[in-house]
């Protein structure tokens, strides 16, 4: 037996139909606010994420390695440089405000933990070259429905804004360096995974300043809050929410699992107005966020949101010998109507054709045999039930398609 590399996982077909039902919701949600989604590869050009991503993801976390054309090639470990590169090498030809969204794969050497591995799926969105709140609290609004759209109840998440505007004036009043400024932004992101004495101790090595103490909010802050009770949204003013990457211009946001059981973030985002910039074209306006699949899987099981999903397949067909023509004629004619038929093989005994379908979760099954040829009916047998329902070959696409199994 051989293992999936660390830190991966295999998508067997019962994981794979958990992993479409969110990203559907996900889709629609983006969708229904009228984004668009997009696409790029996995492989980007190292220099991409220098001085654009956190130096911790850069020099400790890429999957970094020289093709055999001699050039530092990097398997992205997240999508904001990308999509930034995307519209700086368009910038005119885009329609603004410019709404996209998507959902990748990327890849981080971390630390497996619960939460957290080296692959994993993560769903992007990102509004462009809107500077006002309006664009703020459309991307947060987003976020927030995302999470409901997929059955979880607003009491069950908090989702906290904050900003880098009113953490620079904090930094200004303490007087401190560049250098210094970064590690204090590390170290307040990381304030709520480690102890207050931790906190204090690495605090202290920065500066002695209690810059905790000394953070207020913005006006924007204030408006922004506003704007998102009015759509009925639910969030709240946490100075202490930075978010880590160096990129972020004013307003922060990240949503929180309020179960104990699971505390951690679900979610973060924010505004980044100088990063198109970077990759040499005009400043463009930008707010956006980034959902993992790990994370939002472990969220949706902590509040027993995640669905038993059947197969793809409506319907196990099992042909008795001497049958077989004539039960392909009539999966042809259910797949012709929408039906999703899964032709019975290998087994001999109906049993063992029972046994398989439930096994494959497949929620009906019938069997084919001279009587049903003759009477082009179909004995329909949920397995979830236990009932039997005779019906018409014709008639089935109705019967299983305009019911529940």
């Amino acid at each position: 037996m051989m293992d999936p590399y660390k830190g991966v996982r295999d998508f067997y077909p019962e994981d794979q139909r958990v992993q479409n039902h969110m990203f559907a919701a996900l889709r629609r949600t983006a969708e229904s606010f009228g984004y668009d989604e997009y696409n790029a590869s996995i492989l980007e050009p190292s220099e991409l994420y220098a001085a654009k991503s956190s130096d911790e993801i850069v020099n400790e976390q890429t999957y970094t390695f020289e093709d055999r054309g001699g050039r530092s090639v990097t398997l992205r470990p997240e999508m904001t440089p990308t999509v930034a590169r995307m519209v700086a090498n368009r910038k005119r030809e885009l329609g603004y405000p410019l709404r996209w969204y998507c959902i990748q794969n990327f890849f981080r050497y971390d630390r497996q933990q619960r939460g957290r591995l080296r692959e994993f799926w993560q769903f992007n969105v990102d509004l462009f070259g809107v500077p006002v709140i309006e664009a703020d609290a459309e991307v947060i609004e987003i976020a927030y429905r995302s999470l409901t759209a997929l059955g979880v109840s607003p009491e069950d998440f908090v989702l906290k804004i904050g900003s880098r505007v009113a953490l620079q004036e904090a930094f200004d009043k303490a007087g401190l360096t560049d250098e210094a400024r970064k590690r204090m932004r590390i170290l307040l992101d990381k304030r709520a995974k480690i102890s207050q004495e931790e906190f204090l101790q690495e605090r202290q090595a920065i500066t002695a300043e209690p810059i905790e103490d000394m953070l207020g909010s913005a006006p924007s802050v204030m408006a922004l809050l506003e704007l998102l009770k009015e759509r009925d949204v639910h969030v709240e003013y946490d100075p202490s929410i930075v978010r880590g990457f160096d990129y972020y211009t004013d307003i922060v946001f990240e949503a929180f699992d309020r179960d104990p059981q699971n505390a951690r973030s679900i979610l973060g985002g924010g505004r980044y107005d100088s990063l198109v910039e970077k990759y040499g074209s005009e400043p463009v306006h930008a707010v956006g966020f980034a959902m993992g699949d790990v994370v939002l899987r472990d969220f949706l099981e902590t509040h027993h949101k995640l669905p038993t999903l059947p197969s793809s397949a409506h319907l196990y067909l099992a042909a008795l010998p001497g049958s077989e023509s004539a039960a392909r004629t009539a999966v042809q004619t259910l797949r012709d109507t929408g039906v999703n038929v899964a032709l019975g093989m290998k087994h001999e005994k109906v049993s063992d054709h029972i046994r398989n379908a439930a096994k494959l979760g497949i929620p009906y099954i019938a069997i084919y045999g001279e009587n049903e040829a003759t009477s082009g009916e179909l004995a329909l047998k949920n397995l979830h039930s236990g009932t039997e329902t005779r019906i018409a070959v014709h008639l089935v696409h109705a019967f299983i398609l305009g019911t529940k199994a």
